[in-house]
């Protein structure tokens, strides 16, 4: 069984910044992707960050120059360091290997919360 364990979140002024983390482990088939998503309270979960498993990068417009995803294969770790952060980057940031050829299912993790307020 696959489980993906957020953390790093909280609260944080604006201007700040947090690095999340997020820990795979159990047996995931295939050369995977992996991604951040976000959820604000009332609205849809929005993609944030992707990075491929040779490590190729995403961004949404939301947080281009200001977000860095990446990844450590040895460690089955994918982390998103955010700067510079603003009141509208508060959610729950969520940790996500998508479906594949080789995964019938999206994995998710649990959420960490970010809150960004003065």
């Amino acid at each position: 069984q696959v489980q993906l364990v957020e953390s790093g979140g909280g609260l944080v002024q604006p201007g700040g910044s947090l690095r999340l983390s997020c820990v795979a482990s159990g047996t995931i088939f295939g050369s995977y992707t992996m991604d951040w998503y976000r959820q604000a309270p009332g609205k849809q979960r929005e993609l944030v960050a992707t990075i491929t498993h040779g490590g190729n990068t995403n961004y949404a417009d939301a947080v281009k120059g200001r977000f860095t995803i990446s990844r450590d294969n040895a460690k089955n770790t994918v982390y998103l360091q955010m700067n510079s952060l603003k009141p509208e980057d508060t959610a729950v940031y969520y940790c996500n290997i998508p479906r594949g050829s080789r995964r019938p299912v999206d994995y998710w993790g649990q959420g960490t919360q970010v809150t960004v307020s003065s």
